[in-house]
């Protein structure tokens, strides 16, 4: 199931990067195994009591009057309202309640999404309780008074936020149909690719409202099984300034491919592959879903016998993070290769539901360690005791060793490559996770 989204929206100087980063907590740091991607801090990943979530920052606002203030102000609750299962509206109990924060309200309440206020900079609870009773007067709820810096308040926050998350998620539940996003930068031919799947299959599409957000999913039908594509592409903001645009392609992308089985990550190939492909192809890395690199615009390339080899070499060198992806050249035009599309989206998604039995995980674990030793470490050496798989999607496995500082990422790269061989989980990231036993625990 995916994770909710959460956004904030606030005037400049409330504290919104405050509160984004007490929430992330270490969460935000750049993954270490994805060179070429670095994490914008954008977005974190937030586990609560039972409940994970990922937290997004709606962006910075540079003021220069009172009109900037609002307009951008109403730019981040759009964005908010696009993406976001539940929305923190921060205010701050020092400048009180302001023109802008009244007019954002109307907004949000308007939105239907639900709203969660958040009175931040209360530094004495009991003292300033009065100057927080004033945001009643927004007319979305209860005020939660916070102090984002000395961390305060921000288990209440977190738990009326979370109260919000199972009515929004019961519509998606049960839902068994495939979901696809498909992700890239601009103008590489998103759209044209769902236009011509449409195109031959020939099917009555009802273009209906995401149920809990606002991105337009289309039901697809290919021999006679249906998937539900989910198109970043229609919704473009009008902007002046790039770091904006771009900042909200990349929230868009987090809250597509969050709701996705499989990523499709388009590329153009007159364009070549670029910086900004590889950090939208991290997004879908970063949360272990099912990836396709299909790079589109082939027929638009002069081609020898050498020219896809090539240029799969350029897309593994960029994306060397993740070389399980799967790469399909297409074109939209012609509608080469588009079929293949459906076999690949099916072979990634059985991948990422495969399950090895315990027995047969450990029989491939005794073999890699016979023919590779692991590390060790001033004389002490690494032992594995068992391994087993215990989540999908993706597929998780549970190694169990005596001592975790030994398990180089090396060595889990190798055996991950083991499993890999003997198991294929093409198109899908692996997550392992080292647990210590004791030896006396055996």
């Amino acid at each position: 199931m995916s994770k909710p989204i959460v956004a904030i929206v606030g005037r400049p100087n409330v504290g919104k990067s405050t509160l984004f980063n007490a929430l992330a907590g270490e969460n935000i740091s750049i993954v270490k195994d994805t060179p070429g991607v670095t994490r914008d801090r954008i977005y974190a990943d937030v586990t609560w009591l039972n409940h994970s979530f990922t937290i997004i920052d709606t962006g910075g606002i540079e003021p220069e009057s009172s009109d900037v203030i609002l307009s951008q102000m109403r730019e981040q609750a759009l964005i908010a309202m696009d993406t976001a299962d539940v929305i923190i509206f921060l205010t701050d109990v020092r400048q009180g309640l302001v023109d802008s924060d009244a007019k954002v309200a109307d907004m949000l309440r308007r939105s239907s999404k639900p709203v969660v206020l958040a009175v931040n900079k209360v530094d004495h609870f009991e003292r300033q309780m009065m100057d927080v009773y004033e945001f009643y007067n927004l007319g979305i709820g209860e005020p939660v008074p916070i102090s984002a810096e000395g961390k305060q308040g921000l288990g209440d926050l977190l738990d009326q936020v979370a109260a919000h998350f199972e009515d929004s998620r019961s519509a998606e539940e049960g839902d068994e149909i495939p979901k696809v996003a498909i992700v890239g930068k601009p103008n590489v031919g998103k759209s044209s690719i769902i236009n011509k799947l449409l195109g031959q299959n020939r099917v009555i599409v009802s273009d209906v409202a995401g149920t809990t957000r606002d991105a337009i999913d289309t039901t697809v039908r290919w021999n006679g099984k249906d998937y539900v594509f989910i198109d970043t592409a229609g919704l473009r903001r009008k902007s002046k300034v790039r770091e904006e645009l771009e900042r909200y392609s990349i929230i868009r992308t987090v809250t597509a491919v969050e709701r996705a089985d499989v990523v499709i990550v388009v590329i153009d190939a007159v364009e070549g592959i670029t910086e900004q492909d590889a950090k939208i192809a991290g997004i879908a890395h970063d949360r272990g879903k099912g990836i396709i690199v299909a790079i589109n615009k082939w027929d638009a390339i002069e081609k020898n016998d050498k020219t896809v080899n090539e240029f799969s070499g350029k897309v593994r060198s960029i994306l060397s993070f993740m070389p399980y992806a799967e790469i399909l050249f297409v074109s939209a035009v012609t509608g080469q290769r588009l079929p293949k599309l459906f076999d690949t989206i099916d072979m990634v998604l059985e991948n990422q539901t495969l399950r090895v039995a315990t027995g047969v995980l450990n029989e491939i674990l005794t073999e890699a360690v016979a023919l590779q030793q692991p590390p060790s470490d001033k004389g002490k050496r690494l032992k594995i005791y068992y391994m087993t798989e215990v989540a999908v999607k993706p597929p998780t496995f549970v190694v169990f060793v005596n001592d975790k500082k030994l398990m180089h990422f090396s060595y889990l790269r190798y055996l991950e490559n083991r499993i890999r061989e003997s198991f294929g989980f093409r198109g899908t990231a692996l997550k392992f996770i080292v647990r210590e036993r004791r030896e006396k625990e055996q």
